[in-house]
């Protein structure tokens, strides 16, 4: 995940309610900023989104299935071959219009990622990728453009994995294999930001569609669409503001005590075990390595619960899904914290008669975002209400932002 300082401008969720600039109105900032920064205009464009899971935390690297989709909240990026003489070896200059950063580096090759963690290791981990399948281009520049919320647990670092790997088939001509794309992605978070995650974050931002959330068989690497195309129902997504971290070990931590479960089990991965088999080897198991399996067994099953009940516009039983969701995930996962602890029980005072069905964190946990499924007539009251309540209750003051299912990554006309 991408951390930043204090010093960041705010977020795009910070906008009231609805789903924020549209990718028309970030290519024209992008575009801009591209203008004024190299001096020429942009010649490519190209948006990934980030991706918020509806259910399904902590399943994917355990071969579990997940639910999530694309948000309308995306990296956008805008690029040109090198105006000047190019250098030899080609290089590539990405310019953050965020940050007001620019980092250059060698496209042939890549180059190994900062000590301190940046932005610019995704961008950088990605390139690499694609020059290990001798996949070079000539030297261009690029100016990058987010609006999807950072630490929040909506997946900003894959969103700019996959916006670098789609810039770069854009302007080399070479379109990757869809799931290879994604797993090249992946591959970059992990050995350039330290990060072990499975493949929901990619996958989601590459085959992300409008109005369908996606059940992704984690294992199978298969996925089937799920509709959310009902006007009755609207995906609330309330950021904490409390950023989460997941480079500094208990994300890493989580994944090892899983496999340390599943070898116990003698199961190729918790995918394979039942909750029998669990408690029957309790004893031979770590009290933290039992219920760490406790809560994969149970969510993966939860999570082809949910799908089957949004299928059927069950919204009660996908929300009660997602109430057990978050509270496993509290106590048996760990990954939550007080602050979403909050939002969730705020969610559920709401209720029902209020229009919420049911809310859960998402994301990899420590902080980050909640994700609440709503009555679409009352989503912006209930918005003005939880962020004012978790206000009062924290002395924190969170965003939120409604958000339908939308398109994965893209290249846009000039």
């Amino acid at each position: 995940m991408i951390h930043t300082s204090p010093s960041r401008p705010p977020d795009a969720d910070a906008v009231a309610g609805g789903p924020g600039p549209s990718v028309t109105q970030l290519q024209a900032t992008v575009a801009e900023a591209f203008s004024k920064r190299f001096g020429q205009p942009a010649r490519w464009f190209v948006a990934a989104p980030g991706r918020v899971n509806l259910i399904g935390e902590h399943t994917d690297y355990n071969d579990g299935f997940v639910l999530p989709m694309a948000i309308e909240r995306y990296v956008v990026m805008a690029a040109a071959l090198r105006a000047e003489v190019p250098p030899a070896p080609p290089t590539a200059r990405f310019y953050s219009a965020e940050f007001d950063e620019m980092t250059e580096f060698g496209l042939e090759q890549g180059s190994r990622p900062s000590a301190s963690t940046s932005w610019s290791n995704y961008v950088q981990g990605v390139v690499a990728g694609f020059a290990a399948e001798a996949i070079v281009p000539p030297s261009f520049d690029a100016a990058v453009l987010s609006t999807v919320p950072v630490g929040g647990g909506l997946s900003s670092s894959a969103a700019l994995e996959v916006a670098t790997a789609t810039l770069l088939e854009a302007v080399t001509g070479h379109q990757l294999p869809a799931n290879r794309k994604a797993l090249l992605c992946q591959k970059a978070e992990h050995e350039y930001a330290g990060v072990p995650c499975g493949i929901m974050d990619q996958f989601s931002s590459v085959f992300g569609r409008e109005n369908a959330l996606m059940l992704l068989d984690c294992r199978s690497q298969e996925m089937e669409y799920v509709p959310l195309a009902s006007e009755e129902v609207t995906v609330l997504i309330t950021n904490s503001n409390v950023s989460h971290q997941l480079d500094d070990g208990a994300y890493a931590q989580r994944r090892a005590q899983c496999h340390t479960a599943a070898a116990a089990l003698r199961v190729g991965s918790l995918r394979e075990a039942t909750l029998q088999q669990l408690n029957a080897q309790r004893s031979q198991l770590e009290e933290h390595c039992y219920r760490r399996a406790r809560h994969v067994i149970a969510e993966i099953a939860r999570t082809t619960q949910a799908a089957a009940a949004i299928a059927a516009q069950d919204w009660k039983t996908t929300g009660q899904l997602m109430y057990e969701s978050h509270a496993s995930l509290r106590d048996d996962f760990e990954v939550s914290c007080p602050e979403l602890d909050i939002l969730v029980e705020l969610a559920q005072e709401i209720g029902v008669e209020g229009g919420v069905y049911g809310s859960r964190m998402t994301g990899g946990g420590f902080g980050g975002c909640t994700v609440s499924l709503t009555r679409t007539a009352d989503v912006e009251d209930i918005r003005q209400a939880l962020l004012a309540r978790y206000e009062a209750r924290t002395g924190i003051r969170p965003h939120g932002f409604a958000s339908r299912p939308a398109r994965g990554a893209f290249v846009m006309q000039p």
